[in-house]
């Protein structure tokens, strides 16, 4: 297979955007988590690594579900942000800085890896290497993600992108992205030893703020408010106005499909 463009690693190209990723960000459905852990058999005590962890969300998520659980990410905001989430939720999880760069023996096996909005960061094919070596035989990958259908309801997220793209700073790997530069996952899985793909999803509909929209849209690496600099003001209020048509009040909804590609080994 061809090789594709990698993200150049930037431990911490989320450090500005971390309190309004903790707020914005969409969680995913303890329905679907439940969901994937009854299809992939998990057990409580099975051990979890959450790779590209953020804030916890998918960490502490299958900690509550008694699985042993640990989060690595390169970013200590991003860390303490996840640490005190588990301490505030009561739950027991294990963070420690580091990145896909950094996989070795030393951190045992695992039954389950998940990723949620990270794999594109990493060097993917080198990264899947790495992994085979951590998973049990049984063991899967599961690779989280959310994404808005078309539909009446999602209009403002189009107008939403578009006020982020006039603001957005130039970004070499973004624009790989957007040509059709950097393969799917499912094609560098494909490639790879968990060669055997399934996905599981789950559709919502919830309801925000224009002043969540806003938080949301800061939480963007590329649109995070250390790129924003003195352009932020402007860029707030380029959303208000931009998606105040679509809002009842100060109400937006959305439907969301969160889904789960799961990769095994054949």
């Amino acid at each position: 297979m061809p090789s594709s463009p990698v993200a150049p690693f930037l431990p911490d190209r989320f450090r500005s955007a971390v309190p309004f990723y903790v707020e914005g960000r969409l969680n995913y459905p303890p329905r679907l988590i439940a969901n994937i852990a009854k299809w992939l058999r998990l057990s409580p005590g099975d051990r979890v690594l959450d790779l590209g962890c953020g804030p916890g969300f998918l960490a502490i998520a299958f900690a509550k579900l008694g699985c042993d659980v640990t989060g690595i990410d390169p970013d200590k905001a991003m860390l303490a942000a996840a640490q005190a989430a588990a301490r505030e939720q009561g739950v027991g999880c294990t963070f420690r800085e580091g990145s896909s760069y950094d996989l070795s023996a030393s951190l045992g096996r695992f039954r389950l890896v998940t990723m949620g909005r990270s794999f594109h960061w990493m060097d993917r094919p080198a990264t899947l290497a790495a992994l085979d070596g951590l998973l049990d035989p049984r063991g899967a990958i599961a690779l989280f993600h959310d994404d808005h259908i078309r539909c009446r309801e999602n209009r403002w997220t189009e107008a939403l992108d578009e006020i982020r793209r006039r603001f957005e700073g130039p970004d070499d790997f973004a624009k790989s992205r957007q040509a059709g530069e950097v393969e799917r996952h499912e094609i560098v899985l494909l490639a790879s030893p968990f060669s055997r793909l399934e996905r599981m999803a789950v559709t919502e509909r919830r309801t925000l703020t224009l002043a969540g929209a806003a938080t949301r849209a800061l939480s963007f690496s590329s649109s995070s408010p250390e790129q924003l600099g003195d352009r932020r003001a402007a860029f707030e209020a380029a959303i208000r106005e931009a998606l105040a048509p679509f809002a009842v009040g100060e109400a937006l909804t959305e439907i969301i499909e969160f889904s789960a590609l799961i990769a095994k080994r054949p």
